[in-house]
């Protein structure tokens, strides 16, 4: 089956609406760019990541369901892929029910991946995936007597909410009232609900990039998936990650098993970022992202298509490959100060070695505990890629002018 991108900027061209511009979506402008799509990207401040490589960029709150309609209007996107969840997902069900744009993978696994509640349930219930037990709450009372309920320790997330935000882990009681405040204050969209999730005893966790992409020849959607990767993480933000991480055979066909089921239950095409605690043979389910995953930044490094670049090409109708070239590992940057115009040296020391690479994100604004940029590392063993990443990023300096 034939698939046909005309030119940007020009009558004929194939148009895609980002919405979010962070530095995952950066990437995907650049793998949409080479393939000579016409990008517009959209966040809530200027000069995000993205903005700074696409041709066109807009600044707007996509919570609100008139100021995004307004957009959509404007652009007449072919495809709109939404990065972040802070928008007003009701818009994109109805702009996908009057077949004005695609919305990538499609408004349904938007709508409920957006919300911790809609997915949970769907995994959970729906699916009968396997999962951590868990309530949800939307009072404080409702909250005490979730936390009571599952126990101690116990993990806790507002519904909607990315890169740790609002999240931490509850020891005892005492603790209870303060984490419910944290919650409320660290969501995207203030919904005041939170999931209450018991604690797993498992060995590591993982993330199965998992991509629905056409066949060439028939059409037909088939699901294809990268070596699973490893990360450490830290109060629920993602701070290293490796590929491949080992596990048994029968771990990472349980692995794909419970991905395959939950991709196809969201539906569409591109890559899905499928989150999973491993022990032994065991698997959970723990979330999914439709979109690349911030885990898969060493997949820039490892793969010879990247998670970008999947992405891209399943969404444009087109082949991939998720081969892996190299074992590598990514190790982030954080600002570790609260300020702007910032300065990054060390950068020819960090270089220096050829099995190194680095990503700086042109994020104009930085926090303590902002990620800024990426080091990835090649080596023999994930532990040496590991070490070398981690290095990597310590040798980059961050400074205030």
């Amino acid at each position: 089956m034939s698939v046909t991108i005309g030119t940007p900027l020009q009558a004929s061209a194939f148009k895609v609406l980002l919405l979010g511009s962070g530095e995952l979506g950066k990437e995907v402008v650049i793998s949409l760019q080479r393939l000579g799509v016409e990008v517009h990207a959209a966040d809530r401040y200027d000069h995000a990541p993205a903005m700074q490589v696409a041709h066109y960029s807009y600044t707007l709150n996509m919570a609100d369901a008139e100021e995004l309609k307004q957009l959509i209007q404007q652009v007449k996107p072919n495809l709109i892929i939404p990065e972040i969840e802070a928008i007003a997902t009701q818009v994109l069900v109805e702009i996908e029910e009057q077949n004005i744009a695609t919305v990538i993978p499609s408004a349904k696994a938007v709508n409920l991946t957006m919300n911790r509640e809609g997915i949970r349930r769907l995994a959970a219930e729906e699916l009968g995936l396997p999962t951590s037990a868990y309530r949800f709450a939307d009072s404080l009372e409702s909250f005490r007597a979730a936390c009571d309920d599952i126990g101690y320790p116990n993990f806790i997330k507002p519904v909607m909410s990315s890169s740790g935000k609002g999240q931490s882990r509850v020891k005892s009681f005492d603790e209870v009232d303060a984490a419910w405040e944290y919650a409320q204050t660290g969501g995207r969209v203030n919904q005041g609900k939170v999931i209450v999730e018991s604690q797993i005893d498992f060995d590591f966790e993982i993330t199965l990039l998992t991509v629905r992409a056409k066949n060439a020849e028939t059409g037909e959607i088939e699901t294809q998936y990268c070596d699973p990767i490893g990360h450490r993480q830290d109060a629920g933000d993602y701070v290293e990650s490796w590929q491949p991480q080992a596990m048994t055979p029968a771990a990472l066909e349980e692995s794909k098993r419970i991905a395959h089921k939950v991709t196809a239950a969201l539906g569409g095409c591109g890559i899905f970022g499928v989150e999973l605690f491993v022990k032994g043979d065991k698997v959970w389910f723990s979330e999914v992202s439709p979109r690349p995953h911030d885990t898969g930044l060493v997949t820039l490094a490892s793969q010879f298509q990247s998670e970008f670049e999947l992405h891209a090409r399943a969404i444009l109708g087109l082949p991939v490959n998720t081969i892996r070239h190299s074992v590598a590992a990514s190790a982030v940057i954080y600002a570790g100060v609260d300020d702007t115009n910032l300065s990054f040296s060390g950068l020819n020391l960090a270089l220096s070695n050829p099995d190194t690479d680095l990503r700086l994100f042109g994020k104009p604004e930085g926090f303590k505990r902002r990620r800024m940029g990426v080091a990835t590392a090649r080596a023999e063993t994930t532990d040496q890629a590991r070490e070398l990443a981690l290095e990597t990023a310590s040798q980059v300096s961050v400074q205030q002018n």
